[in-house]
Order: C-alpha cells, then sequence, then structure tokens
C-alpha cells in the first residue's frame, strides 16, 4: 500500500435541500483535490440533512430518499468524483422497490459506486429499516470500511469490521449536543451559534466541553487505538434543524492520535496522509493477533435482543 491522503470535512447542511447542500460538498471536495487529497468524507444524512426527517411520514421520507446507484444525488457525486478526479463519501436516506427505507452512505469515484453501507442502527425515523451486513471495500490499495454514527458506540461493529480487512473505518455522524443520561450531556442553545463572530468563546466552552468534544473523546480515540486502524470522523456543524452540532471532524489514526481535526466555527475540511507502516506497528496490531476467540466465542455470539434508546428522541427535551 502506498501513502493515502484523506480530507475530512464539515459544513452546515440544509434540511431537504439536495441541491444546496451537494454544491456544498462540489466546493469542498474540489478544494481538497486541490490540496492534494485522494478522498475526501462528509457527515451522515449531508445530501438531505438529518434530524428534521424525526418528523417526517413515510411518504415524506419516501419523496425524500432516493434509489442507490440510479438516483440523481449518486449520478451529482460521480460528477463531482470524476470532475475533480477524488473518491467522495456522503450520506442520505435510500429507499429501494419494495418502499424500504434505509440510512445509507455511499463511497464514489470517478468511474461509479465503490460501496455502498447501510446503517445498522438507525433512529432518526421510525420507519427506517436496519441494516444487516458490514461493509468493506477498496480504496487505492487500502481496504475501508464504514459504519455510521451509533453503529460506532456498539464496540462489536468496529471489531467485526477490522476483522474483515478494514484499515480504515470510516464513521460518518450527526452527533454531540444532545441530552443523554451521561453528566454534563445538553443541547447548546442556538443564540451561541448566532453571536459566534462576536462572542466564539462562549459557543467553544460549549463546543468543547461535555455537550460535546469532551464526550467524543472519550471513546473515539479507543475505537481506532484498539482495533489498529485510521479513523475517519465527519460530523456537520451549526443547525441540524432546530439542533446546534459542533463540527470537530477529525481523523485518528491507529496510535489514538489526532492527526487533523477541524478548529473552525463554520464549513471546512482539514487533511491528513495515511501511511501503511503505522497499521502494524500500533499495539491494535498486536492485540488482534493475541485474540483467543475460543474463550468468548459463544458469550459474544449467543442469543440477544437488541433494546436502542435515544433519550433525547423518548423525552419531551426542547432547546
Amino acid at each position: 500500500m502506498n501513502n493515502l491522503k484523506i480530507s475530512t470535512a464539515q459544513f452546515e447542511n440544509r434540511s431537504g435541500d439536495k441541491a444546496y447542500n451537494l454544491s456544498v460538498i462540489d466546493t469542498i471536495s474540489r478544494k481538497a483535490a486541490e490540496q492534494g487529497s485522494n478522498v475526501v468524507a462528509f457527515h451522515e444524512c449531508s445530501i438531505t440533512g438529518y434530524t428534521f426527517a424525526r418528523h417526517l411520514s413515510k411518504e415524506q421520507m419516501l419523496d425524500l430518499a432516493e434509489f442507490i446507484p440510479d438516483g440523481p444525488s449518486i449520478a451529482r457525486l460521480i460528477e463531482i468524483a470524476r470532475a475533480y478526479d477524488i473518491a467522495v463519501l456522503a450520506g442520505l436516506f435510500e429507499k429501494d422497490e419494495d418502499d424500504n427505507l434505509f440510512k445509507a452512505y455511499v463511497c464514489v469515484d470517478k468511474n461509479g459506486l465503490v460501496a455502498k453501507y447501510r446503517k445498522l442502527h438507525p433512529f432518526i425515523n421510525p420507519h427506517l429499516t436496519p441494516g444487516n451486513a458490514y461493509c468493506v471495500f477498496d480504496l487505492y490499495g487500502w481496504t475501508c470500511g464504514i459504519l455510521i454514527c451509533y453503529d460506532n458506540n456498539v464496540i462489536e461493529n468496529v471489531r467485526a469490521t477490522r476483522l474483515l480487512g478494514a484499515n480504515v473505518i470510516f464513521m460518518p455522524h450527526v452527533t454531540m449536543c444532545t441530552p443523554s443520561t451521561r453528566p454534563g450531556a445538553g443541547f447548546v442553545d442556538p443564540k451561541l451559534w448566532e453571536n459566534r463572530e462576536s462572542d466564539p468563546t462562549s459557543l467553544r466552552l460549549e463546543f468543547e466541553g461535555m455537550k460535546g468534544r469532551g464526550w467524543l473523546m472519550k471513546w473515539l480515540p479507543a475505537r481506532a487505538y484498539d482495533n489498529g486502524i485510521y479513523a475517519v470522523f465527519s460530523n456537520p456543524i451549526g443547525m441540524d434543524d432546530d439542533q446546534l452540532k459542533n463540527g470537530c471532524s477529525m481523523i485518528i489514526d491507529p496510535f489514538g492520535d489526532v492527526l487533523a481535526e477541524c478548529r473552525t466555527l463554520g464549513d471546512d475540511f482539514v487533511t491528513a496522509t495515511l501511511t501503511p507502516e503505522k497499521l502494524t506497528q500500533a499495539g491494535g496490531h498486536r492485540y488482534i493477533k493475541a485474540r483467543r476467540p475460543e474463550l468468548y466465542r459463544d458469550i459474544i455470539g449467543q442469543a440477544h435482543q437488541p433494546e436502542q434508546k435515544v433519550v433525547w428522541l423518548t423525552e419531551k427535551s426542547s432547546i
């Protein structure tokens, strides 16, 4: 494998405005390519918007969702990838011919669709169907995987994707700044975003504390470190429907170190060079080789009824 240059982006998407969101994806992809990136990754539902979907009926969701790869947004992504000779990863709602709905994330390059993944643990809309398969694919000689947002909080998903061969896992999110049972969690007041130019300090205190980055850094570097992988985290910044998101899209190496991170209070991207040597130098590589699956195969694989509760969706929280 040769070195691979990857960019991860953050931007303030508009709910349901695919044309606008794709125009931002176009602009950032062009700028990333001009800086020599081979790949650029965007957040979960970066094409469609995300949080507003909690209010949509199934009919409205079907109007918003697209077929993959035959929908217009995928065609537009391929045009972008072809124009700048860069692989592009972005998310949207997908439908199939039987009117099933999925949360999807795709990778395209100048030749077309490279990979499609369906979120295993969707929750933003009750009409979404969970995906039922992991996703690994080749990208410029690197084996890559995709896990969307909540999927990464279930640690077995990250390990399984790694065991299927992934050296890089793209982790698109729409996360942070929502209520939770953990101490310090909660919404961030949108007025702070409106006043970000005159008072950036108050906004950063919220974004970087336990409502935002402080929580993220409790677990995200561990996913990279324990599994000896590069983690490419993408997250929106600004208003997503009525919720404020804090961005901090970043790339973490197999040592759990942050290689690059978006720190601006607006649309941005950062770039890092992935080197294959770290994959075998990092502790995660040794830990995976030292595993003894006979000890826990039956424990991890025993029957279990999934239960998924999202506090801010189930309680009457308001900003």
